[in-house]
């Protein structure tokens, strides 16, 4: 396996969903005037980073292995197993590789922050690996737009933000006299739940234009997933309805002081995505129109990202 065959299998532009999320998360840090913890963060970034990596691989293999339909776009072209001629053996010790890799990281971060970020870590490891890899995985079902959204927005928002605050007691656990207690301070977590939408539901938004793009294939390939329960009409009315909720969501972060002020100007982004809205429901092809869903996530999130970074230099300033 050479380079550009690896980054074919990982998928690399893929890649931006996690690392943009994960700079949301770290200037929400900044801007709430926490102390930003620079060595959590690179290790969040790696064990991060690396298990994507592993799912969008093992997803890749598992295709490749599943494939009914052997010919087109998505089997010889789209997917690096096929195209390159990659060993099975290679493939898999590529994999196990960067599962010990994101392991190890997410040790190291847990033993510098503590046990809440080694249950939701292990938690995400095993929702990273179930979504590809099982007689019915995640992926293959209803639910991989929800898995994916909640895990890769609301989970690496929170994660980002926690890794930074942990000491702020967000979440306590404490066993006394063979009692289990667990606390949690609700205003802190809905807020970063609020927070995270506009990351949860773009992401959520790639797997369904994924999936749009995919249903001939997948029904063949015995994918069922959610565009193939509702039908593509739904389908793409949901799609569009996704990004309408996170624009609201941006008027209440702003109407209840959770981001700054400027932020409101992130929903300029709308003029955009909505004509990559108009452009997706009139033709779903991975070849045309599948990258818009990025594009949307791209210029949201920028936005966001952009926005809250300025309000915290500006709170540094005055």
């Amino acid at each position: 396996m050479n380079f550009k065959s690896f980054l074919k299998l990982i998928e690399l532009p893929t890649k931006v969903t996690c690392f943009t999320t994960l700079l949301v998360a770290s200037v929400f840090v900044l801007y709430r005037g926490e102390d930003f913890k620079p060595i959590n963060f690179l290790l969040m970034f790696v064990s991060l980073i690396a298990m994507d990596m592993v799912t969008t691989g093992l997803n890749n293999f598992l295709d490749y292995k599943k494939a009914k339909k052997k010919s087109g776009f998505g089997y010889e072209e789209h997917n690096a197993v096929v195209k390159y001629g990659l060993k099975e053996s290679t493939v898999v010790a590529t994999l196990t590789i960067l599962s010990i890799l994101s392991g190890a990281f997410g040790i190291l971060l847990f033993l510098r922050t503590d046990i809440i970020v080694l249950i939701i870590g292990m938690i995400a490891f095993g929702v990273g690996v179930l979504y590809t890899f099982g007689p019915v995985s995640i992926s293959r079902t209803p639910f991989g737009e929800l898995f994916s959204g909640l895990f890769q927005g609301f989970g690496i928002i929170f994660i980002g933000i926690y890794i930074h605050a942990y000491e702020h007691g967000w979440i306590l656990m404490q066993i006394s006299n063979s009692i289990f207690q667990l606390q949690f301070n609700l205003a802190e977590i809905l807020s970063v739940l609020l927070y995270s939408i506009p990351s949860t539901l773009t992401i959520a938004n790639i797997m369904l234009a994924n999936n749009i793009c995919d249903m001939e294939d997948d029904l063949i390939n015995k994918r069922y997933t959610l565009p193939i329960y509702v039908g593509k009409e739904m389908a793409l009315k949901l799609f569009a309805t996704l990004y309408y909720l996170c624009y609201i969501a941006i008027g209440l972060l702003v109407a209840l002081k959770i981001v700054p002020l400027i932020s409101i100007f992130s929903v300029i982004t709308l003029i955009t995505v909505q004509k990559n809205i108009c452009i997706f429901t009139k033709q779903q092809t991975k070849q045309d129109t599948f990258s818009l869903a990025i594009l949307n996530f791209v210029l949201m999130n920028g936005a966001l990202l952009v926005t809250v970074g300025l309000g915290a230099m500006l709170k540094v300033v005055f």
